[in-house]
């Protein structure tokens, strides 16, 4: 591998990191291995903390294609919790209102998940990394400012449900869509929906592009693979 000419690594990220935390442990360990203090290391699309799954890593030259990467169709596993909101969508933030859910069955979700398919308008969350005035909204977010997010339209290709627990009032889905789409904010969307409430409380994302979870690495195989490669011999 030539990390410095540029590579394309496919990582499943782990619980509780971010993304960015992924680049930074990806150049750590290049950096160590070939003596050097600098190497550029970006990803093709931010993954919340609380979401794991596929995540794109582009080094060296190659970040040059991040632009373009980041187009490719993304494709995601969902859990919602029916019934209940939180400010950022998921688990991030504890339950502040609860909503009635007796009315909810499986019918009643087949008749609204269509509103969700094709090309379809989003507000993106509070607590998000969208600009507003040059600030990003969770910055706002935190401080307990209100600020007005615009929406954005974005494209849902498939929307499928993989599970409904009608007792818990717990619903998974398969969702393929484009760049931009905020899952936490479908889920909030879908409660509507249903005259209910929703937030996220598991997220994976299972392809990016042609590239499955089963075709990535962890972290610790990635170093586990650094530390079997030999070390580059200094050019004179």
């Amino acid at each position: 591998m030539d990390f410095q000419e540029g590579e394309i690594l496919y990582f499943n990220k782990p619980l509780h990191k971010t993304s960015f935390d992924v680049c930074g442990k990806v150049r750590w360990l290049i950096c160590h291995k070939l003596g050097v203090k600098k190497l550029k290391v970006g990803h093709t699309g931010t993954l919340d903390p609380l979401a794991t799954g596929v995540v794109v890593v582009c080094t060296g030259k190659k970040t040059k294609l991040i632009d373009e990467l980041q187009h490719h169709t993304k494709e995601y596993v969902a859990t919602l919790q029916l019934g209940a909101t939180t400010p950022s969508f998921d688990l991030e933030k504890p339950i502040e209102h609860t909503y009635p859910t007796e009315h909810i069955a499986r019918q009643l979700i087949d008749e609204v998940l269509p509103r969700f398919r094709g090309e379809i308008w989003q507000v993106p969350p509070t607590f998000s990394a969208v600009k507003i005035d040059g600030k990003r909204a969770y910055e706002y977010a935190r401080k307990g400012e209100e600020v007005e997010i615009k929406p954005k339209l974005l494209v849902i290709d498939e929307l499928e449900i993989l599970r409904y627990d009608h007792e818990a009032q717990v619903l998974e889905l398969r969702v393929v869509c484009s760049k931009g789409t905020y899952i936490r904010a479908l889920a909030r969307d879908i409660g509507e929906a249903l005259h209910s409430g929703a937030h996220l409380i598991g997220l994976c994302r299972t392809r990016v592009g042609e590239t499955r979870l089963e075709d990535c690495m962890s972290l610790e195989q990635f170093e586990q693979l650094i530390q079997t490669m030999p070390v580059p011999v200094p050019q004179e």
